[in-house]
């Protein structure tokens, strides 16, 4: 493998790279060495990961030296003639270090940051790992941080159907050590190093089969490779959530942090940091607690009705809250329900919206502030670990759905300190300049499908959604950042326009790249097709997109690419009911007959386990002899558009029948806009407004 100077930083790159590899390793090397911030803008297929990986760990690897050579040259500095170091030697170079670099022993000087690496999908982060291994720096330490649903491998807790109710379920049985798996795993630390029998390089899938084969806990296990990591590699969220980044144990200060895929990044930081409180969720909480009441006061009638409860539930934790404390949630969660109720919304249709400020005014008339906020929090947090330890039947059957999306609630908004020698009003200011609060009525004949959990009772609740939604996604930058992080650096193919995606974000970037491709315009044709060829338009607008004619027109030329292309073809829709309803059309006309006659059609299913079963059957059929490739119909910004690699055969042509824009009239999309329009002047960059509607749309 060649070696390529970067910077002076000799980088182990696979094979010679092109020109903008160079150029793209040169910039992120500059924003680690000048620990500056950088936006680096490099088109799929130009090999930007490896590039990336192979850039940072090179420096990483020099960075590790330097420290060991910094370290040593302190240490001989003092030695005595015997070679070893006396107590007052020790603390002379203690104080000699402070004096030289300003820093204490153990200081950043001395060291070595860790890579935290961030996409939005674990199906890019497996990509992403895929390449470390095929690199020459396979032998850096790797930990994958993934959340139960991917790593629990516990029966009873696998079969839980929301996150959180694994979550806490999982919680219960490892403070009870009831779980067989995490008590093998506590053995295995005890007894030996967890990094020497899994390896180094290791991403979710090489950590469960490892799991499932040893019959130890694979959650637990990658949160001990994060200790000693060199690269940590982690969804987005998971990253800019202070929760979860508690939760994992995850620390940025001093660290590095890429965001790669970072196109998404605008519409994840501002959907981690918002949130939509709907009738059914307030309901289900109050329902929650009456029933958890219900239950501690029979418990409490007598102790031999306590004493049947416990042998009934043996599965059950001695509470940490009295009755008193779910009476008084109770009490406050009627009481936010009624002041919700009492709002007047003027316009039904178009529902009312207030300033950010709004939402601590609404919830100080139910003695929720910050003052209250740390109370609150921690009683639900007891009281959603107890009930979701359930798994006796005790009327829990909504396993704390609801109390665990008021929790959420309140964690967004209350999701700073108050600093010190600041006030509350000035922290309420400061937080409702990247909010607003839309208030929308529920009407019969739009009620919003409910989760499974949802009780009749509660499924025929109307009222009020509120809506608390951020606009800013530097409200969740500043926060990571504020953290001490040493640099950050967002990668994409597609990031531009660079100027106002820098200024969203309120961080400085002095380093920045709009990289050419590695292709020549000669080996890939860009094009659109205007019509069909019984000369129908391609329209796929809103008002033409469910038009039979548009349809048909659509798969008739569909047909003609099918007979041309080779290998595999890709068919992008703008949502999936659009697809699903051009599917049922060609099957109702023949158009679909005469596509298979020519290649086979795999279609993108909504589920996890169902989508990988057809990534695998396309690929099989993609490989067979005796076919001529096949078509695999998707959504964009769905499962298939992103994460995945459609290399070489895979992938000859790709096919977008339309854009995903969101409805232009809905109201986060319209107070989005008006959010940009209003910073245009105080950020001082161009909205670029079809970049926008992109960029936030979402699959249907």
């Amino acid at each position: 493998m060649p070696l390529v100077d970067v910077k002076g930083v000799h980088v182990n790159f696979p094979f010679d790279p092109y020109p903008c590899q160079v150029t793209y390793m040169e910039k992120v090397v500059e924003c680690l060495q000048k620990n500056v911030n950088g936006i680096l803008e490099s088109p799929t297929g130009t090999g930007k990961t490896l590039s990336l990986l192979c850039s940072s760990l090179a420096w990483l690897q020099d960075k590790k030296a330097q420290v060991e050579l910094n370290r040593q040259a302190n240490i001989s500095s003092l030695m005595g003639d015997n070679g070893s170091l006396q107590n007052h030697q020790i603390e002379a170079l203690k104080k000699s270090l402070e004096s030289t670099t300003g820093m204490t022993w153990g200081g950043s000087e001395f060291a070595v940051p860790k890579i935290i690496y961030a996409s939005r999908t674990h199906s890019q982060l497996t990509q992403a790992v895929q390449e470390l291994k095929r690199s020459a720096y396979n032998t850096v330490k790797v930990s994958v941080i993934g959340s139960r649903e991917q790593l629990c491998i516990h029966e009873q807790v696998r079969k839980e159907m929301s996150n959180a109710a694994k979550v806490h379920m999982c919680r219960a049985k490892v403070a009870g050590r009831t779980c067989f798996y995490y008590n093998h795993f506590e053995e295995i630390k005890r007894n030996s190093d967890p990094r020497q029998l899994v390896g180094d390089v290791v991403d979710i899938e090489d950590m469960v089969r490892y799991g499932e084969k040893q019959r130890v806990c694979p959650y637990y296990i990658a949160k001990e490779l994060k200790n000693d990591a060199d690269v940590i590699f982690m969804p987005y969220n998971y990253l800019l959530d202070a929760k979860s980044r508690k939760a994992h144990g995850v620390e940025v200060q001093g660290n590095i942090v890429i965001f790669d895929e970072a196109h998404n990044l605008e519409k994840i930081c501002e959907d981690s940091s918002s949130f939509d409180l709907s009738p059914a969720d307030l309901a289900t909480a109050i329902e929650e607690l009456n029933r958890l009441g219900e239950k501690l006061f029979e418990m409490a009638k007598t102790e031999e009705t306590a004493l049947v409860e416990m042998t009934d539930s043996s599965a059950m934790p001695e509470p940490e809250f009295t009755l008193e404390d779910v009476l008084r949630l109770k009490s406050t969660f009627k009481q936010l329900e009624e002041e919700i109720d009492k709002i007047e919304v003027p316009n039904k249709e178009k529902g009312l919206t207030k300033p950010g400020v709004f939402i601590f005014e609404l919830l100080s008339k139910v003695n929720i502030a910050f003052e209250t906020k740390n109370f609150f929090l921690d009683l639900l947090d007891k009281i959603i670990s107890y009930v979701t330890s359930d798994s006796t039947g005790m009327g829990f059957h909504s396993k704390g759905a609801g109390l665990t999306k008021m929790s959420d609630v309140l964690r967004v908004v209350f999701s700073r300190e108050v600093p010190d020698g600041g006030s509350v009003f000035q922290l309420q200011q400061m937080l409702a300049k990247s909010y607003k609060v839309h208030i929308q009525p529920l009407q019969a004949n739009k009620k919003r499908k409910l989760d499974s959990w949802a009780t009749p009772s509660v499924a025929d609740k109307l009222g009020k959604t509120l809506s608390y939604w951020c606009f800013s996604p530097g409200h969740s930058m500043l926060d990571l950042t504020a953290h001490g992080v040493k640099c950050v650096i967002l990668t994409s193919g597609t990031l531009s326009p660079l100027e106002s995606f820098s200024s969203e974000m309120q961080i400085p970037f002095p380093v920045t790249l709009e990289n050419p491709h590695v292709i020549d315009k000669h080996q890939v044709w860009v094009g659109t097709l205007k019509k069909g060829p019984d000369g129908v338009t391609l329209n796929s607008n809103y008002q033409t997109r469910f038009n039979e004619n548009y349809q048909a027109s659509l798969g008739k030329a569909l047909v003609n690419f099918a007979r041309v292309v080779p290998n595999g073809l890709l068919v992008f829709f703008p949502s999936y009911p659009i697809m699903e309803k051009c599917i049922e059309n060609w099957q109702q006309n023949g158009v679909y007959s005469s596509i298979t006659q020519y290649k086979p059609i795999l279609v993108e299913p909504r589920g996890k386990q169902a989508f990988t079963d057809v990534m695998e059957e396309f690929y099989e059929k993609i490989n067979d002899p005796a076919l001529n490739g096949a078509i695999f119909v998707a959504v964009c910004r769905g499962k298939v558009s992103e994460g995945l690699d459609f290399a070489d055969n895979n992938g000859r042509a790709v096919i977008i029948t339309g854009l995903p824009f969101p409805p232009r009239m809905d109201p986060k999309v319209v107070l989005k806009m008006q959010f940009l329009d209003e910073s245009r002047g105080k950020l001082g960059f161009k909205v670029h407004k079809t970049s926008f509607m992109f960029k936030y749309s979402k699959k249907s």
